[in-house]
Parts: structure tokens; C-alpha cells; sequence
């Protein structure tokens, strides 16, 4: 595994230097696009919008608009932006992980001490474990500031990217139902939600779609059909809202039984 940063943690006056390693990778199939006459690969190009040309990386530069006009931004630019300590979370807080929502989380990562900061380490990650506590800091990345949070998973201290609350839309506009709910309705969902529960099992849950879109595809190579007919899901309508409910725990209690 390649590390993608190098840096340190600092957690009061102890520095731990540390490297980060992708912690999660996306389950989605590869796909190319293709010209659909010639079936040859389609490319794209970085063109200049005056002349039509193709432009190289060592020709283009960033820039910011302003009032319809661009000024450019050079790396001693974004380094006067940069906090004093370069490639360094300072632990700013400590926080009850129940008291961030999941809309925040964006996007794991592991950390990996260095030899000489694997004390420091394990002293951080027991002290969260103990404490059953989060920590919080900032950290400037590819001259992106992030917000992160670290916690412990098992023996591996992970960094989770949050998202910034100004990023979070607002919920305005969203046609949300004020609706009143019988006693009876919310006891018989309790009831459905009560017998629903059990431990999280990351293993449980697998990209069963992507697994059966690869299957049709090596099928179609091969000269076959998988086709199968698509079920439709039609919601429960207000009126037969309890006799679906009723129907969903008698199909759970007959399920649990069989197994």
C-alpha cells in the first residue's frame, strides 16, 4: 500500500509523525467510452477556448474569476495561504462521536505511524479507546483545508474527512410531511423496528448489484442472456398502512422461524 501523505499529529505538546493511506476504495465497474461506428476508444483534449488549440500541462495555470475578469494563482500564492506548521493536524478538540452526524463524514483514511512516533501512537489511540472519545483538528491537504476527525479502529488509529458545514445544503424548499400519526401505527412500526435490530456486520453487505452487472457483461461476451424481468415496488398508500405493517412482521417472525 502507498501512503498519499506524509505528516505529523499533534496531540497537546506530543508530535507523532505519521502516514496516510486510503482507507476505502469505490465497488463500481470500469467502464470506457467508445465511438459507437468505429468502436475505437474516445479521448478528450485540453483545448484554449480562443484558438481552438490543444494545450500541454506545462501551458496551463489556475485562476480565479473575479467581476469577469481571471487572476492567476501561483504556488507562492497558495503558500502564503498555508498554516504555519506545514503537513500537521494540531488536535484542536475532543468530542463524543455520536455527536457528529453521518451527513459530515465524507471519506475514511488510515493513519500509520513512524518507528520513532509508534509510542505516541498507541498512546493517543489507547486514550481515545479508553475515553471513548473522537478527535478533532484541521489539516490543509493539496491546498484544500479538511476536517477531520480520528478515532480508533481496533489497532489502527482512522482519519475521516467531515465535510465543512457550509457545505451541507440547507433543507429548505423540501416538501417534508407534518403529518399526525396514530398510536397504534407508530407502536406496530416500534414493533417492526425492535425486531429488525441487530449487531452491524460490514460483511452482511455487499455490492450484489454491481456483481450481477458484471455477470451479464461476461455473458454478453460469451454470446448469452441473463435477462431477467424487473419487480416493481409499489409503496403503501396511506389506507394500508397498518395491514402492511401487520403483514411485514408476520413475514419476519416466519422468516426467523424457517432459519
Amino acid at each position: 500500500m502507498r501512503s498519499m501523505w506524509k505528516g505529523s499529529v499533534g496531540f497537546g505538546l506530543v508530535n507523532i509523525p505519521v502516514k496516510m493511506y486510503v482507507a476505502a476504495e469505490e465497488s463500481n465497474i470500469s467502464f470506457v467510452q467508445l465511438d459507437k461506428k468505429t468502436r475505437s476508444r474516445v479521448k478528450y483534449k485540453k483545448v484554449s477556448e480562443l484558438t481552438g488549440k490543444e494545450l500541454q500541462t506545462e501551458d496551463i495555470v489556475k485562476a480565479y474569476e473575479i467581476g469577469g475578469d481571471y487572476v492567476i494563482v501561483e504556488d507562492a500564492d497558495f503558500q502564503k495561504a498555508a498554516p504555519e506548521k506545514i503537513d500537521h493536524l494540531e488536535i484542536a478538540q475532543f468530542v463524543n462521536e455520536k455527536e457528529i452526524d453521518a451527513v459530515f463524514f465524507e471519506r475514511p483514511y488510515y493513519l500509520e505511524p513512524d518507528k520513532n512516533g509508534a509510542k505516541a501512537y498507541a498512546l493517543l489511540r489507547d486514550a481515545l479507546l479508553k475515553e471513548h472519545k473522537a478527535a478533532l483538528g484541521q489539516l490543509v491537504y493539496h491546498n484544500k483545508e479538511w476536517v477531520c476527525l480520528l478515532k480508533p479502529l481496533s489497532k489502527v488509529l482512522v482519519l475521516h474527512r467531515l465535510r465543512f458545514s457550509d457545505e451541507i445544503r440547507s433543507t429548505a424548499g423540501l416538501d417534508i410531511p407534518d403529518t399526525a400519526i396514530k398510536p397504534e401505527e407508530l407502536k406496530m412500526a416500534s414493533m417492526l423496528i425492535a425486531q429488525l435490530t441487530r449487531p452491524f456486520k460490514p460483511e452482511d453487505y455487499t455490492d450484489t448489484y454491481s456483481q450481477k452487472l458484471l455477470q451479464v457483461i461476461e455473458a454478453k461476451a460469451r454470446g448469452k442472456s441473463t435477462g431477467k424481468p424487473l419487480k416493481v415496488v409499489h409503496n403503501a398508500t396511506t389506507s394500508d398502512l397498518m395491514e402492511k405493517l401487520k403483514a411485514s412482521l408476520k413475514t419476519k417472525s416466519a422468516n426467523r422461524k424457517a432459519s
